[in-house]
């Protein structure tokens, strides 16, 4: 099933991220993570593509294991910014052998050496092109506090709607802290004319000082409430898991009391966690 028809529901849309292990001795277990996921319902599975597509072949294997094992719609990511047109169709001949019909096409992270010039300088050179090879569905992503390499959010939001025109069916942000800062995305998107889906990211801090460190390169802003939690408890892990499931667990009930019908959890692999929001959340969700 694609995702959009998913997202048309009238009902609460809840979806996890997973990624592949880089080393090969890990893949073995990330089944088990696939199947402890699954049974918390969720309505897709996304998984993740890797730094320069550093687990990309790994990527069609889980998202092919979610779809034949579990029966559920898996959104197989695809980077482009280092790839060739000849990579592209080759994957992309792989998503459809197996099944795959949903893709989240994203520009990736530059590698250290990169120095440009090739097909795919923007992650809508690929939604052009996954559009032109395949009835796929495809997801976007985006950034409510502004993506860290476009210094004006107005051109920021003018570059999104370019990618929505050139084929994206939904979008999916980039984990926030404060929810206001998503709502005041959604009016400034709405503005824009931008009509798809914007499905919110929400990502449970297990450890502050590795957030902080992501908060920084990604340009996301912590509120003084988060910092106030983290500062009190990032020296006591299982404190500061307490922390930021509950924390995690009340953005996405004032998410859902605002009329928000979907959410999306970056696990990181963490299955018990994402368990113990889901428990938290069991009768909203429903």
């Amino acid at each position: 099933m694609k995702i959009k028809e998913l997202l048309d529901r009238d009902q609460i849309t809840f979806s996890c991220e997973i990624f592949p292990p880089k080393k090969e001795l890990a893949f073995s277990g990330i089944h088990q993570v696939v199947d402890q996921i699954q049974a918390l319902e969720p309505a897709f599975i996304s998984v993740t593509y890797g730094a320069g597509g550093s687990t990309s072949k790994k990527t069609v294997e889980v998202a092919s294991y979610i779809q034949d094992t579990h029966h559920i719609p898996a959104l197989a990511h695809l980077t482009c910014c280092d790839s060739t047109r000849e990579d592209i169709r080759e994957r992309l001949a792989q998503l459809k052998e197996r099944g795959i019909e949903n893709i989240l096409a994203l520009r990736g992270d530059k590698p250290k050496d990169f120095v440009g010039g090739g097909p795919y300088t923007y992650a809508i050179d690929l939604i052009r092109d996954i559009k032109s090879q395949g009835d796929f569905c495809i997801g976007g992503a985006c950034y409510p506090e502004g993506h860290v390499e476009c210094e004006h959010k107005e051109q920021d939001i003018g570059f999104l709607k370019e990618k929505v025109e050139a084929g994206c069916d939904f979008l999916t942000t980039q984990m926030f802290f404060d929810n206001n800062v998503y709502y005041n995305f959604l009016y400034r998107v709405l503005a824009a004319g931008i009509q798809v889906p914007v499905i919110p990211g929400i990502m449970p801090v297990i450890n502050a000082k590795q957030i902080k460190r992501s908060c920084e390169l990604s340009g996301t802003v912590l509120p003084p409430r988060f910092k106030a939690i983290a500062d009190k408890f990032s020296d006591d892990p299982l404190a500061m898991e307490q922390a930021g499931i509950a924390y995690a667990t009340e953005q996405i009930i004032d998410l859902i009391a605002n009329g928000v019908k979907y959410v999306h959890l970056y696990t990181m692999n963490r299955p018990q966690t994402a368990a113990r929001i889901v428990e938290n959340l069991s009768h909203i969700l429903k």
